[in-house]
Formats: C-alpha cells, structure tokens, sequence
C-alpha cells in the first residue's frame, strides 16, 4: 500500500511534527506542562518530526534511533535547530554505558510513539527507562495493540493485496509466512514481519508490565480511528467508545492506537 509518506521523506516528517503538535503534545500536557527547559528524549525518533513541536516550545530535544540513515536525514532537515544546542538527534543505543552515564536521571520526559511494539523483552526495557527519568518524570507510549486490524504493519508490504489485508497477522507463523509468500513478499520483508509479531503487544501486557515496572499510569487514551488515519486514509480521528473500551482484550481488536502516560511512583 504505497502511501505518499512512504517515499516523500519532507511529507513523512510534516505529518510526524502535525501529528505531534496536535495530539502526542496535548495529551502529554494533560499531566506534564510543556514548557521552556523541560528535557525531553524520544526513542525510536527516525526523522525526528515528532520532537520538532518540543523543541518550539523551548524543551531540549533529544533524539535517538538505531537506523544510521535516519538519523542523518535527521540530522540535515533539523541542522539549523541542533546549531542551537537545544536539539540533539544522534545515533546511539540508550542501554549504552556511555548513555547511561550521560543521562542518567536526567530527563523528565521520554517519548515513545510507534516504537514499544518493536522493542523485544518490553518487560526489562519499560523499567529500564526510570534509569534515565528524574523523580516523578514521565513516558509517552503510542503504539497500535496487537490485535487491531494491522496490528502487524502488513500496511508497509509491498504487494497491493496483502498489505490491505486485516488480522491475518494473528494466524499461526505458517499460515501467516504462507499468505506473504503466495503475494510475492521478498524473504527480508517476511522475516521483519515476523519479527514486528514476535515483539507486538496489547493493552493488557503493556498495562500489566507498567504496574510491575515501578511507574503508574497518569493518563490514557485508546482510538478507535488512530490520529496518523488522517494522513494515511484521510480518516478523521475518533477516541474509543467507553463502554467498548471496558471489555477487557475486546478492545484490543477494534483499537487501532493507544496514548498513555507513565509516571514513577
């Protein structure tokens, strides 16, 4: 499903920095003031269009990822702001010692929007990041559950049908490795399909690794038409009706994303 975002990095990183200022920015703000001085880091930052609203409001931006040729995109559309030393957007793994040392209790926010459901053993990972929060400092998840229609991603394949193909990312490997090969998937594209399955996660493990984790849920919202739906379907956003909301894994199935805020105990 060949999206202009796809292929037209400017256009990919305008709808990462709208997205970002009209709803990852608002709803962080519900339980955390965003203001000149707030130090800020995103995980996973690619492009860096989502840190971009941040560093408006006058935070340190600091963004990492372990993609090389992102971070350089990064690094020549955001010149002029890390000229200023108040953007940072550098290739580097936050279970680095150096990083660690650098950062340690340092920032009192992190972001993490469309990257938890990529990371393996989310249940040593999500409590790692107090490592690096001030006291009281708080997360920024956005993810798609599992469960909800493209839950795997199949959107990025390449073959017209497949990609516009729902849940059949939740059937067993074989039968799911089947459909991608019968639709001409290269083997590299199957092997990151199965990858994004073995590490794809619910609203019901994540919530249940956070409240084992150290940190408590500040706030929450679940979307029935994810915000990014704009861009990718011309879909108006729509939140989660409640009383769907509230039957347990249900939920996961029609929850296209997931907003939450994390705070330490």
């Amino acid at each position: 499903m060949a999206l202009k975002q796809h292929t037209d990095i400017s256009e990919m990183i305008r709808q990462q920095r709208e997205n970002a200022a009209m709803y990852v920015l608002p709803f962080v703000e519900q339980t955390l003031p965003i203001k000149s001085g707030i130090k800020v880091l995103e995980i996973g930052c690619g492009e860096g269009g989502v840190l971009k609203p941040f560093y408006d409001k006058g935070c340190l931006s600091v963004g990492v990822d372990l993609d090389g040729v992102r971070i350089d995109r990064a690094q020549d559309v955001f010149a002029t702001e890390i000229a200023t030393g108040n953007m940072r957007i550098t290739l580097e793994n936050v279970y680095d010692d150096a990083f660690k040392t650098k950062y340690k209790n340092f920032f009192d926010l992190i972001i993490l929007k469309d990257v938890i459901e990529h990371i393996p053993q989310q249940e040593n990972f999500i409590p790692y990041l107090k490592t690096l929060l001030v006291p009281r400092g708080k997360v920024f998840f956005g993810f798609p559950p599992w469960y909800m229609p493209f839950g795997g991603h199949q959107q990025i394949l390449i073959s017209g049908w497949a990609s516009k193909l729902p849940y059949y990312h939740l059937l067993p490997n074989f039968l799911y490795t089947g459909i991608m090969k019968m639709a001409g998937e290269t083997k590299e594209k199957i092997d990151e399909m199965l990858e994004i399955k073995s590490t794809g996660i619910n609203i019901e493990r994540f919530e249940k690794i956070v409240n084992s984790s150290g940190f408590k849920i500040a706030s929450k919202q679940w979307f029935l038409i994810n915000p990014i739906y704009k861009y990718k379907f011309g879909l108006n956003p729509k939140k989660q009706n409640w009383l769907f909301g509230a039957v347990p894994y249900l939920r996961n199935f029609l929850t296209t994303c997931a907003y939450y805020t994390i705070e330490m105990e």
